[in-house]
């Protein structure tokens, strides 16, 4: 596991704040510890607990079981990004899996509610192709 990126970006609610990236195991470990890790930094940066903060973790905790279980290539990480702004936290989950984009379950019987779950947290989300796979991203705001 590559150790965490923190690059300066201003200030974020009275702390100096940065970009936190974080690459881990495409594994359920992997994914749990993405939750973990976010809920940490959202702390770190000051954000009180909230539901706001409630919402960010249910959204990487569903982006990185994603990554995980439709993402996985044997031998890749998957990586998670968190951007503070001004009103909110731009969350990326990025995987090596290009042709395995998500869309919220039409009829979801058999799972897929996770995807409408970021829909109702999320302002806005979308997919983005990289050189190798795709990201997925969300802007959770905060109070």
């Amino acid at each position: 596991m590559k150790s965490e990126i923190v690059t300066p970006n201003g200030e974020f609610g009275g702390v100096s704040a940065g970009v936190f990236v974080q690459r881990l195991s495409a594994t359920r470990r992997g994914a749990r510890l993405a939750r973990l890790l976010a809920a940490q930094q959202l702390r770190d940066w000051g954000v009180a607990a909230t539901d706001a903060v409630d919402a960010v973790e249910l959204v990487v905790a569903e982006l990185a079981s994603n990554a995980v279980r439709h993402g996985r290539v044997p031998g890749r990480d998957f990586e998670l990004r968190l951007e503070p702004a001004r009103d909110h936290v731009r969350i990326e989950v990025s995987d090596a899996r290009a042709e395995r984009a998500p869309r919220p379950a039409g009829c979801p019987d058999e799972g897929g509610y996770g995807l409408l779950l970021v829909e109702a947290l999320a302002t806005a989300w979308g997919v983005r192709s990289r050189c190798v796979g795709k990201t997925v991203w969300a802007t959770v705001p905060l109070p």
